[in-house]
């Protein structure tokens, strides 16, 4: 399966430092907006094939619908984002508020969106969070826009109510949630995928039909970077291409390099 015109895509990331309102905010906007514009050139000087914008710093998280001072501080980095590089870029506005992340990226001209919870619901530290794939889909139709929706299965920090069969999650996040690909993490940020859900939720993907790619969420690394592509379709990779390996640091082009070069030899062999 293809995504941004590869089957072995890399999504690296920009964590925005805490905006404005946010309790950990330090009255610095221009240090925010300097600091995304700079890991983001070194992200596609590294070579990845499209970047991922999130409120990292925002924490502790609206559940569902952060405020309009949010919505304007992302589009506004966001839209100077687009301005400055040329691969795909992607919208997660935590903790899930879909439809804000599809109007940044609607209004920008970004190409994606990640929605941690778009179908049925999880446990969370923000409480119950319940998908609403009814809304979003919709307001995508009704504002004409042509972004993709990752939508996670599983997604990290977070407990499902009530177990299900990975069968139907997986099918119905696809099927009567429409999503255009799936995200599956490990248990946190920076923590490693278990690889035996990831073989399952690709095993599901292919026996329902779907052309979706399958991505994953959390804890790539150069290491495991080509084994983790053996079975996804490409990973959405932040922590391991920080400086020192800590998630809230600067982008490392040399680490983005590293692992860029890593996928390519996998390609090649």
């Amino acid at each position: 399966m293809t995504i941004f015109g590869t089957n072995t895509a890399i999504i690296g990331m920009v964590h925005l430092s805490a905006l404005p309102g946010s309790p950990g905010y330090d009255g610095n906007f221009d240090a925010i907006r300097t600091r995304a514009l700079t890991d983001a050139h070194a992200l596609e000087s590294g070579g990845v094939d499209a970047i991922m914008v999130e409120n990292f710093g925002d924490s502790p998280f609206y559940r569902d619908d952060v405020p309009k001072h949010v919505v304007a501080s992302m589009t506004r980095i966001v839209t100077e984002l687009r301005q400055a590089v040329s691969c795909p870029l992607g919208v997660n506005v935590l903790r899930n508020d879909a439809e804000s992340a599809l109007s940044i990226a609607t209004a920008s001209g970004a190409d994606f969106i990640r929605v941690n919870v778009h179908t049925g619901a999880r446990l969370t530290d923000q409480g119950v969070v319940e998908g609403n794939a009814h809304e979003t889909l919709r307001l995508r139709e009704e504002i004409g826009s042509g972004v993709t929706i990752l939508a996670d299965i599983d997604v990290k920090h977070s407990a499902p109510l009530a177990e299900r069969p990975l069968d139907e999650l997986v099918a119905e996040t696809l099927g009567r949630g429409r999503a255009d690909g799936v995200v599956v993490s490990g248990v946190g940020t920076g923590h490693e995928v278990d690889t035996d859900l990831l073989e399952s939720v690709v095993a599901v993907r292919d026996k329902t039909g779907s052309s979706a790619p399958v991505l994953v969420g959390s804890g790539t690394t150069t290491e495991n970077v080509a084994d983790l592509l053996d079975v996804a379709d490409g990973a959405i990779v932040g922590t391991a291409l920080k400086s020192g390996g800590k998630t809230t640091n600067e982008v490392d082009e040399s680490r983005v390099a590293k692992l860029v070069s890593r996928v390519h030899d996998r390609n090649e062999s």
